[in-house]
């Protein structure tokens, strides 16, 4: 019998697959998508994600980080990461390296859906196959998740997310988030000529309506806007709250697993180690302790990016975030190596 049956082949669930493989665990991987597969994302991978991957023994290409930059229209605030480098890597290049290594792991994919699930003392079935386990590792939306009641209502206005690439040549090593009271642009470096722009907004706009409220990037892009290298990809509502990561035979991992923001931009970094605490409990047929396991090991980020999430939304306090940061250095040096 298979051991771990994984519901979709993004980096969470190809990770998970590489974990369970690499502890002699058989994994198969269901994604009616071929790879590699592109959505909208940040692309900025922070050192604990480039030294988790690395683990796994997937090679990245890509430019690399060194810090977080906060600017509004008058601060700017910097911290350097004190350890390794980050990296900016595209998303169809994460996803092309993980796609590599778990089949050269010998992880099968399968072009298969999972729509049901079924499940049982002792197994459960998903797409026409039947394992120990199954991981639903299928996204932000995930329909495992919401078919088995585990989604609870979020409260708070949405939050969305729009990416496109443009090519230009990056003028920083770092992380940008451009600060305005329409939301949050995130500069990226991803090679020698190409950078990604993500924009974080409560507002359903359009790309190009929005990047005025960041008169400073604005300004930089103006004269390459005809170097625009990519649409635009857009995601969200963003916030997804979950009742519990295990139910039964069946764990999320990922995005599936539950969701705060993209503010802190650690989304695959808490997909990777979730995804390891996963294959050590289901290697111990203890499925159990993943909810608790999941729980400490994000407690941090949640706490974080929660707490970031609220100022954030404070009319009042958000116009302070940026210059606080400028005043106090050591101290936004400190979060941002505690967070990464």
């Amino acid at each position: 019998m298979i051991d771990l049956l994984v519901a979709g082949g993004g980096p969470a669930g190809l990770a998970t697959a590489i974990h369970a493989a690499l502890t002699g665990l058989d994994a198969v991987v269901l994604e009616p998508r071929p790879a590699p597969i592109d959505k909208a994302c940040g692309e900025g991978l922070m050192p604990g994600a480039v030294h988790a991957l690395a683990t796994l023994g997937v090679p990245l290409a890509g430019h690399p980080i060194h810090g977080i930059r906060y600017l509004d229209d008058r601060h700017r605030a910097e911290g350097r990461f004190r350890r390794e480098a980050g990296m900016g890597v595209r998303r169809t290049v994460l996803h092309a390296a993980l796609s590599r290594r778990a089949a050269e792991l010998g992880v099968p994919t399968l072009p298969r859906k999972v729509t049901a699930v079924h499940q049982d003392d002792d197994s459960v079935t998903a797409a026409g196959l039947t394992a120990r386990y199954l991981v639903a590792a299928d996204g932000l939306h995930s329909p495992v998740r919401r078919q088995l009641g585990l989604e609870r209502p979020d409260p708070r206005p949405p939050r969305y997310g729009l990416r496109r690439h443009f090519a230009v040549a990056p003028w920083t090593d770092c992380v940008e988030v451009h600060w305005s009271a329409l939301g949050e642009a995130y500069v990226t470096p991803l090679g020698p000529d190409l950078i990604g722009v993500a924009i974080l907004t409560g507002e359903r706009m359009p790309f190009d309506a929005l990047l005025p409220a960041f008169p400073a990037l604005l300004h930089r892009l103006a004269a390459q806007a005809d170097l625009a290298a990519s649409g635009v990809r857009g995601a969200g509502p963003m916030r997804r709250m979950v009742r519990a990561r295990v139910a039964g035979r069946v764990l999320l991992v990922g995005d599936a697993a539950g969701y705060i923001d993209a503010l802190t931009g650690e989304g695959l970094s808490l997909a990777l180690t979730g995804a390891a605490h996963l294959v050590r409990c289901v290697r111990a047929d203890r499925p159990q302790e993943y909810e608790q396991a999941w729980r400490r090991a994000t407690r941090n980020h949640r706490l974080l990016t929660d707490a970031l999430v609220r100022i954030r939304a404070n009319p009042l306090l958000a116009p302070r975030i940026v210059p606080l940061a400028t005043r106090a250095p050591a101290l936004f040096t400190a979060l941002v190596n505690r967070l990464t």
